[in-house]
């Protein structure tokens, strides 16, 4: 038995008539006057949700999904407002699928609609990547989540959750560690850990993500202050849009990188709690906040596991901070330099990024002392920039070869 894999499919409807159109937009006005109400209420259970929602036309299957959304918003996401952008959900239980080869479209998607008998059939313009789990899922061969729809400008969009087992990857004694360094400057940067040392590093450039997220804040901040609602939401999809695009280019690149190795595991760090032990100030939460380290994640953990190499979670802790040839902690006299404090180590600086990454692919391996706990160390760069990784640590490594800042500064 491998591996449970969650993976979304996508569709988009094929243009729908006019009075099915007006059915859609009902379905979702009315969807998202039920969401305010019972978060603007403070409801916090599936009871008191339920309470709110029961007045309004929807199916049972989106009930349902909001009787569990809005506790979830609260409680996991820490939600204080709602944004305009949500999609409609639905459980598993209003999900129904027709297919026929016959058809110009060869997928049509049974859309839920309140009342008897009142539910119709669309076409779906399906993923061609994603064929075979469309195949799968119309079969009954994985098992079918939440669904959501969403109106994006011209398009509705169909997102669909499924799991299925993926294939088991070997787990061999020999394996490549490789680990995967998340940040704002370099926003993934790959190192493979062999014989004791970084081997043959990786950076994909976070400059464009930076710029997406920084224009997203000031543009859509200066057209809600305009109240043109029409416009954020025109914008925000692009932003979305865009940034997705990144972390798809992002996450394959890193399991591509990866596979060039013998026997590959995938190394990440467990970010589960990043945004709330991440403080760095108004500014700099803002744009560690709005960034979807989790997404990224997610994709570089769905496409490793689809490829059959293993993805391991290890401890954040000191990760940045130390030196990964001999376990000291060092500085950061700038975002992309890390000096090692320690005189006797070989170290004296190494592009931050990569030592960072090097450390998390090391931690792999169980065995090795410690470095003490420092809870009053400040990771943060020395030039005032803010730090790109959580803060980690890792064993003692046997000495290799220098790494110079230079040759990865770009």
């Amino acid at each position: 038995m491998g591996e449970t894999v969650t993976k979304t499919l996508e569709a988009t409807l094929a243009p729908p008539t006019a009075h099915k159109e007006r059915r859609l937009q009902r379905t979702t006005a009315t969807y998202h006057r039920a969401l305010r109400a019972a978060f603007e209420s403070g409801a916090k259970t599936q009871s008191e949700v339920n309470d709110i929602v029961t007045e309004y036309r929807l199916t049972s299957y989106a009930k349902d999904a909001l009787k569990s959304r809005v506790p979830q918003l609260r409680q996991i996401h820490n939600a204080t407002e709602l944004d305009n952008d949500h999609s409609v959900r639905f459980t598993n239980r209003g999900w129904k699928l027709d297919r026929s080869k016959d058809r110009t479209h060869e997928f049509c998607w049974r859309v839920p609609q309140a009342g008897w008998g009142n539910s119709f059939w669309i076409p779906l313009r399906i993923n061609p990547a994603q064929r075979e789990l469309w195949n799968d899922l119309y079969h009954g061969n994985v098992t079918v989540g939440e669904f959501r729809l969403q109106e994006c400008r011209t398009n509705w969009i169909l997102h669909v959750t499924v799991e299925y087992d993926a294939p088991e990857a070997d787990q061999k004694s020999d394996q490549t560690p490789v680990g995967f360094d998340i940040g704002e400057s370099k926003l993934l940067t790959g190192c493979a850990y062999q014989d004791g040392k970084p081997t043959q590093p990786m950076l994909f450039d976070g400059g464009r993500a930076r710029q997406l997220r920084k224009e997203m804040f000031t543009t859509l901040r200066r057209l809600e202050s305009r109240e043109a609602d029409w416009r954020v939401d025109e914008r925000r999809d692009y932003f979305q849009n865009a940034l997705t695009d990144i972390i798809e280019k992002a996450s394959r690149r890193a399991v591509e990188y990866a596979q060039q190795f013998e026997d590959p595991i995938i190394v990440l760090e467990d970010l589960t709690n990043i945004r709330e032990s991440i403080d760095y100030g108004k500014r700099m939460n803002r744009r560690l906040h709005t960034w979807a380290f989790s997404r990224l994640i997610e994709r570089i953990e769905d496409k490793a596991r689809e490829e059959g190499i293993p993805v391991r979670f290890v401890n954040p802790a000191y990760t940045s901070q130390i030196c990964h040839a001999c376990g000291h902690i060092g500085v950061r006299p700038s975002q992309a330099e890390f000096h090692c404090t320690n005189s006797a180590c070989w170290v004296t600086e190494f592009q931050a990024d990569i030592n960072a990454s090097a450390n998390i692919a090391a931690r792999i391996d169980p065995w090795g002392e410690s470095v003490p706990w420092e809870p009053d160390r400040d990771d943060s760069p020395r030039d005032g920039s803010a730090s790109d990784s959580a803060a980690g640590h890792r064993e003692p490594s046997p000495k290799s070869g220098q790494m110079k800042l230079t040759a990865y500064s770009s």
